[in-house]
């Protein structure tokens, strides 16, 4: 084994021991301070439970994108980007957690980031579809996509454990077509390092959960998702429609679910436990439902992103023929449907 793939190891299992002990601190400072999610009517779990763990998972990638940095695996403007937006997605999430901040601030900051990340990737989203848009067709869309992904992060976040599976699936197998096709560009060891250090912050949110990650956690992984798949875009449009073909399960259940509340005259911003993995929690149970996810990512997803990665399928035609069940898992599951 090489002197690098050593030093990779190592870093992976920093970030995920690092990760795993920081959520225990961050458990004992939710317990002092009593941020505790209280059951409601709204609720998926029926034990109150400390929020917040994601800062443990938050902290350590952070260390990580410097080192990426220090260490010439990452460039100064990715690493304002990532660093920058995630930071200050976290930092509201984070307030979010102890005092209630408005729907319409947390859109604005989230926004905000988003447009920090467009700004110092310079993304030319028309790269995906082999055209070249201007700026100002360019930017919106931009920040479309990383305010849809970071928020839908913040939608699924609802029962035990399936966040931190979706990330860890979804960032391990992103980084698994990086190192497999486009080892050279390096970024492969972010969603690697991200994968790692949430798969520390997992062992505790497991059914039944000792700590759930928070807006602080939520919003944090959407963002950094999102800008990783944009910076992928630049290195190959195949890699950047994998990542949203390994996203799946959380992009069309979310917006499934919003779709159909707001054609039947509900705000997409109220509370409400109507998804379709929620309706599927209440049949089967958490641990069930994170299970059936994390299979679905790896047996289904996986296969058809590396298909898209590799050009054997068409983007889009991988996209639809990935999405399919999804949208019919969905349908059975009445996501949108408050019974």
């Amino acid at each position: 084994m090489s002197v690098l793939a050593i030093a990779i190891a190592m870093a992976v299992v920093a970030a995920f021991v690092a990760a795993w002990l920081l959520t225990g601190l961050a458990r004992r400072y939710a317990v002092l301070r009593q941020l505790v999610d209280v059951p409601n009517d709204r609720s998926s779990h029926a034990l109150p439970t400390p929020r917040g763990g994601g800062l443990g998972f938050v902290a350590t990638f952070l260390v990580a994108l410097v080192a990426l940095y220090a260490t010439g695996w990452m460039s100064a403007n990715a690493l304002l980007a990532l660093f920058g937006a995630s930071v200050i997605v976290a930092a509201v999430g984070f307030l979010d957690d102890h005092t209630h901040v408005p729907a319409k601030v947390r859109f604005l900051v989230h926004a905000l980031a988003a447009a920090w990340v467009f700004y110092w990737l310079d993304v030319r989203p028309g790269d995906a579809l082999g055209v070249v848009w201007p700026i100002w067709v360019s930017a919106p869309l931009v920040v479309l996509f990383v305010v849809w992904v970071l928020n839908l992060y913040n939608f699924m976040d609802g029962i035990d454990g399936l966040a931190g599976a979706e990330v860890v699936t979804a960032a391990a197998s992103g980084a698994a077509l990086g190192f497999v096709l486009w080892p050279e560009s390096g970024l492969w060891l972010q969603p690697l390092l991200l994968a790692s250090a949430a798969a520390g912050f997992l062992v505790w949110n497991l059914p039944p959960a000792r700590i759930f990650m928070g807006d602080v956690g939520s919003g944090f992984l959407g963002v950094c998702l999102a800008a990783i798949a944009l910076e992928s875009l630049a290195v190959a449009p195949a890699w950047f429609w994998a990542w949203t073909i390994l996203l799946g399960a959380f992009i069309v259940d979310t917006t499934f679910t919003l779709l159909r509340r707001m054609v039947r005259g509900r705000a997409f911003y109220e509370a409400h436990r109507s998804h379709a993995y929620q309706h599927a929690a209440r049949r089967f149970g958490h641990r069930a439902v994170t299970f059936a996810v994390t299979l679905l990512n790896l047996v289904w997803l996986l296969p058809i992103a590396w298909l898209v990665a590799t050009e054997r399928l068409p983007s889009l035609g991988g996209l639809v023929l990935a999405y399919l069940p999804l949208v019919s898992l969905a349908v059975y599951f009445r996501a949108g449907n408050e019974s």
